[in-house]
């Protein structure tokens, strides 16, 4: 899909959520330190699309935070082996600054200790594991991923990993469609029974596939991501109704984004969805998913 890059939309953005919507998680944020961030803007310049919010760090989730947004779950992702542990020191100092901010780990699944460094992130508060295949080049239902969900199911922490195709970009040192796809993902939930998994962007470009993955399958989520958006060449904003609607989870990629913050969200207000469900993906799923019930799990309704 990325065959070059894309360009920036200049498409004018709020002040703050659209009004009468109900309370909003963004189950997506991206978070790395500064000297990272740049060389991955310095990557989307050459390859993806221009970075609108070129934002500090620590600027990152007030941003939404002060335009009205309600929690905001941050990730990273490990590029290579060896850099898990100071990424996720940089994560527990996020976590515990501000209750509306959920902080993951993250982990390589081809470096050596996996158990041990995810055991040491999520003693220090971190609340699941953001993985990233086209980044890491890894297979989706590889014994090395496998070996992380198993240590993630057994401390019970959710599982964010992009494994879908798309957006796919000659400029990974893989291939995605090789390493991703709906039919891996179901074989990892399958060798992986009672893993919390979230596959971000709907499974882009496999959304029925994945649709009908969610049929099957109570511990598998997927998130909306830039799906919504209009942005991509060719590629039509999904029916979210036909969708099971306690399986979705509204995210932005934010900062990472060539468009407005709440271009989506203004998409999701007139798409018509049920109250109830449109409250559902715009921040319960994420509660679920992410154990954010005010005082904990144990007060989680149902």
């Amino acid at each position: 899909m990325l065959s070059s890059p894309l360009p920036a939309l200049e498409d004018p953005e709020g002040t703050c959520c659209i009004e009468d919507l109900p309370p909003v998680t963004d189950a997506h944020v991206h978070l790395f330190p500064d000297a990272l961030f740049a060389s991955i803007r310095a990557w989307f310049d050459r390859n993806g699309w221009p970075i609108r919010y070129r934002l500090p760090a620590t600027r990152i989730a007030p941003y939404l935070l002060e335009r009205g947004v309600r929690r905001v779950v941050v990730m990273c992702y490990a590029h290579r082996p060896g850099v898990a542990r100071e990424l996720n020191r940089f994560m527990s100092g996020v976590h515990g600054t501000d209750p509306r901010i959920t902080a993951l780990a993250c982990v390589h699944p081809e470096e050596d200790g996996v158990e041990k460094i995810l055991e040491e992130a999520f003693e220090r508060g971190l609340s699941g594991v953001k993985l990233h295949a086209h980044v890491q080049c890894v297979r989706v239902d590889s014994p090395s991923v496998v070996r992380v969900a198993a240590v993630c199911r057994a401390h019970g922490k959710p599982m964010v990993f992009h494994a879908g195709r798309e957006p796919k970009s000659p400029a990974y040192n893989c291939d995605p469609h090789v390493l991703c796809g709906a039919a891996m993902v179901e074989n990892l939930l399958k060798s992986t029974p009672g893993l919390k998994l979230c596959v971000p962007h709907l499974g882009m470009d496999e959304y029925g596939a994945f649709r009908r993955l969610l049929e099957r399958y109570d511990h598998l989520w997927l998130d909306t991501t830039m799906t919504l958006s209009s942005y991509f060449p060719g590629a039509a904003v999904p029916d979210l109704s036909s969708y099971r609607p306690d399986r979705l989870m509204y995210g932005t990629d934010f900062p990472n984004i060539p468009y407005a913050w709440d271009r989506e969200l203004a998409v999701l207000s007139k798409m018509g969805l049920d109250e109830e469900d449109l409250s559902r993906i715009l921040g319960g799923n994420a509660a679920d998913f992410f154990s954010l019930w005010e005082g904990g799990p144990e007060f989680a309704p149902g």
